[in-house]
C-alpha cells in the first residue's frame, strides 16, 4: 500500500503531462478546423513542449512510455482526418480493387466520366473530398500501399469513417512495430533505447501517421526491420523485407547505392589475426556475390509485388505520376525555390521543368559521392549516410509535405543528429504557408517557408560545425 502511494506521487507529473496530452490531442483531432491556424499552432506547441518533457523525465520507463504511445493514437481511432485528403484517394484505390479494377489504369475524373461503378461505396464523397489534383491524376501508390488501402476497406461497414479506421489500425500496428524493432537496433547498436520515443511519442508523427493517415510509417516500419536483420546478419531476410519497404514508398530506392561498402566490406574467414593475400581476395569476392544477390533478390521482390498490375498501361501511367512531383508540383520547398527566383531573374519565367530534371541528378551524385567516397562498413555509418542522403534529396525536392520528415526523423534515432527532430517541430509552419495579407493571393508566403528553413538549416549547420571541430 506505501508502495504504491508512493509509486503514484513518484508519477504524479508524468500523468498530469499525459493528461494534458489526452485533452490536446482530443481537440486535435475531433475540434479543429484546419484554417483556425491560432489554434493549430497553439496546439502543436503546447503537445511538442508536453512530449519532449515527457520523454527527458521517463526515459527509463520504458513500458510507461509505449503505453503512453498507444493511449495518444488510441484518441484518433474514430476521427476523420482534418490536415489532408489524401486518404479519400486511398479509400478510392481500395475500393477500386475490391471490385476487381486496377487502380493505376485510370484517374478518378475519367472513372467517374463514364458513370457510377455498381459495388463501389460512396463514390461521389471520395471524387468530392480528394480534390481536383488528387482526381485527374494517376495512381502513384506502389502495391503493399495498395494492398493496404484493399484490406482497410474489408473493415465492417460500408462509410468513410470505417474505411478510414481500417487505415488508422494498420498504420498504427507498423508503427509498434517499428518500436519494436527500433528497440532491439539501438540495443544492438549500444545506443540508448529511450531514443525511439523521439520518433514514437513525437506529436509530428502521431498528427501526420495516425491522425492523417499517412503510409510512410508503414514504408519506415519495414525499412527499420530491415536495417535490424541486416545488422543481424541475416541480409537475405533483410533484402526482402527491404523490397516491402520500397512497395509501399519508393523513397528507400534512395538508399540501395549505400549498401555498396556496407557488403563490400572484409568477411571474417578464419580466426587468424594474419590472413593471407588468397583469404583477402576470397573474402572480397563472396562480399561482391553478397551485395550483387542482395540487390538482385530487393529487384525481384519488388518487380513481384508489382506484377499483379502490370501491364504496359500501367508502366506509362506510373512513370508519368512520378515525374510530376519533380517537374510540375511545388510546395513548401527551399533550395528549388531559390533556384527558381534566379531562373525569373534572367529568364523571366518559372524553370521547374529544367530545375525539376537538374535537381534529381545532383541527389542521385551526391549518393553515388557518398556510396564510394564514405566508409559505410558498419550499420551506424550505413544509417548516419542513410540520414545525409535523405536530407540531402529533401533539401533539393520541389515539394515537401510535413509528412515526407518522419523518414528523416526514424533515421537520425540511430545517430546523434537532432536537426530532423528539430524539422519534426518546424514543419508546423508549413500549413501556414498560404497565409496572406492579400486575400486575393493564393501563392505560399515565403517569408513563413524562410522561417522554417532559417531554423532547420541553422541546426544542420550547427550541428556540422561542432561535428568538425570534435573530431579535429
Amino acid at each position: 500500500m506505501l508502495y504504491n502511494t508512493f509509486f503514484l506521487k513518484l508519477r504524479k507529473p508524468s500523468i498530469l503531462l499525459v493528461l494534458a496530452c489526452i485533452l490536446f490531442y482530443y481537440s486535435f483531432a475531433y475540434n479543429l478546423v484546419r484554417t483556425d491556424y491560432i489554434k493549430l499552432i497553439t496546439l502543436y506547441v503546447a503537445l511538442f513542449i508536453l512530449f519532449y518533457k515527457l520523454v527527458s523525465i521517463n526515459k527509463n520507463n520504458f513500458k510507461f512510455l509505449a503505453w503512453t504511445a498507444f493511449i495518444f493514437r488510441a484518441i484518433f481511432i474514430l476521427a476523420i482526418p482534418n490536415l489532408s485528403q489524401d486518404f479519400y484517394r486511398f479509400i478510392w484505390d481500395g475500393q477500386m480493387l475490391s471490385i476487381g479494377f486496377n487502380p493505376y489504369l485510370t484517374t478518378p475524373d475519367y472513372q467517374m466520366s463514364l458513370g457510377m461503378l455498381s459495388g463501389f461505396p460512396n463514390q461521389i464523397e471520395l471524387y468530392n473530398g480528394m480534390g481536383t489534383l488528387n482526381a485527374s491524376h494517376f495512381t502513384n501508390y506502389p502495391p503493399i500501399n495498395q494492398l493496404c488501402f484493399f484490406i482497410a476497406n474489408l473493415f465492417p461497414g460500408k462509410s468513410i469513417l470505417s474505411s478510414a479506421v481500417g487505415l488508422r489500425l494498420l498504420i498504427i500496428a507498423a508503427d509498434f512495430g517499428t518500436l519494436y524493432f527500433g528497440k532491439k537496433l539501438l540495443e544492438k547498436l549500444k545506443l540508448p533505447v529511450q531514443n525511439i520515443f523521439w520518433y514514437i511519442l513525437n506529436p509530428f508523427i502521431i498528427i501526420e501517421l495516425t491522425g492523417n493517415l499517412h503510409f510512410e510509417g508503414v514504408m519506415i516500419f519495414f525499412l527499420v526491420w530491415s536495417l535490424y536483420l541486416l545488422h543481424i546478419g541475416k541480409w537475405k531476410q533483410a533484402a526482402v523485407v527491404f523490397a516491402c519497404s520500397i512497395s509501399v514508398k519508393l523513397i528507400p530506392l534512395l538508399f540501395l547505392p549505400l549498401l555498396f561498402k556496407y557488403f563490400r566490406k572484409p568477411m571474417v574467414l578464419s580466426s587468424e589475426t594474419e590472413k593471407s593475400s588468397e583469404d583477402t581476395g576470397a573474402s572480397t569476392a563472396l562480399s561482391m556475390t553478397r551485395l550483387i544477390t542482395f540487390y538482385s533478390i530487393v529487384g525481384f521482390t519488388t518487380l513481384l509485388l508489382f506484377l499483379p498490375f502490370y501491364s504496359s498501361e500501367f508502366i506509362n501511367n506510373y512513370a508519368q505520376t512520378v515525374g510530376l512531383w519533380f517537374q510540375n508540383f511545388e510546395f513548401n520547398a527551399s533550395i528549388y525555390y531559390i533556384a527558381r527566383e534566379i531562373g525569373y531573374w534572367f529568364r523571366g519565367y518559372n524553370e521547374i521543368a529544367i530545375i525539376g530534371k537538374t535537381l534529381p541528378v545532383l541527389v542521385l551524385l551526391f549518393v553515388l559521392f557518398l556510396a564510394f567516397f564514405k566508409k559505410n562498413t558498419s550499420t551506424k555509418q550505413l544509417i548516419q549516410s542513410m540520414l545525409f542522403a535523405f536530407a540531402f534529396y529533401l533539401f533539393l525536392s520541389t515539394t515537401i509535405h510535413p509528412w515526407y520528415v518522419a523518414t528523416l526523423l526514424i533515421l537520425s534515432v540511430f545517430t546523434t543528429y537532432k536537426f530532423p527532430l528539430v524539422w519534426s517541430f518546424a514543419i508546423i509552419l508549413s500549413y501556414l504557408a498560404y497565409i496572406q495579407i492579400d486575400k486575393a493571393d493564393k501563392s505560399e508566403n515565403l517569408y513563413i517557408i524562410a522561417l522554417e528553413y532559417l531554423i532547420v538549416f541553422s541546426v544542420f549547420l550547427y550541428e556540422l560545425i561542432k561535428r568538425k571541430s570534435i573530431e579535429n
